[in-house]
């Protein structure tokens, strides 16, 4: 069976790739097949992203194993076939080319082709230059400028237990409190 996958992007309004892809390939090959028709470099950790209920943020597929506990399932790119987590047409995709960005390409299945196979990914129409694959830091900064209070400051003992919690809400009968060196 073969999968072909239209791509978009947000930032670049006429761009547009379409992928064919064999379901039983790897991520990592559809995710080679992306830098290849974007003319990236592969020296981002990207990752896909599995969507349910049009782009609710389902499951993540990694180029490296990032877990961090044994609790959770992990999957990684190149041990990951495609076929595992993409089954029925208009199925939606992220996939994070930019993870210092967080900037994305939308993936959707257009179509299923039975009785088909294919050895390599193939590039079966593009239009539009993608965009670039990293900002640089004034760009990044433009587009998620970082909020600095000017009014905080030392927090007064009203706002040190956080909203909602005063002073009088903390029960300090049985706490061993004293004066003096607490380092003696």
């Amino acid at each position: 069976m073969v999968y072909r996958f239209i791509l978009i992007s947000d930032e670049v309004e006429d761009f547009m790739r379409e992928i064919k892809i064999d379901s039983d390939a790897t991520f990592l090959d559809f995710h080679k097949a992306i830098l290849k028709s974007c003319g990236y470099n592969d020296d981002q950790i990207t990752s896909f992203t599995i969507c349910e209920n049009g782009w609710e943020k389902c499951q993540e597929i990694t180029l490296e194993d990032m877990s961090t506990s044994s609790d959770e399932d992990s999957y990684v790119m190149a041990k990951t076939r495609i076929s595992d987590f993409v089954e029925e047409e208009k199925q939606h995709l992220l996939y994070t080319f930019d993870p210092l960005g967080d900037r994305v390409f939308f993936i959707e299945l257009s179509e299923i082709i039975m009785g088909k196979s294919l050895k390599e990914p193939k590039v079966s129409r593009q239009l539009g230059n993608p965009p670039a694959q990293q900002l640089d830091f004034d760009e990044l900064f433009a587009r998620n400028p970082i909020q600095v209070d000017t009014n905080a400051g030392i927090m007064d003992d009203d706002d040190m237990f956080g909203d909602g919690i005063s002073d009088e809400d903390i029960d300090m009968e049985g706490l061993d409190i004293s004066d003096g060196d607490p380092f003696q």
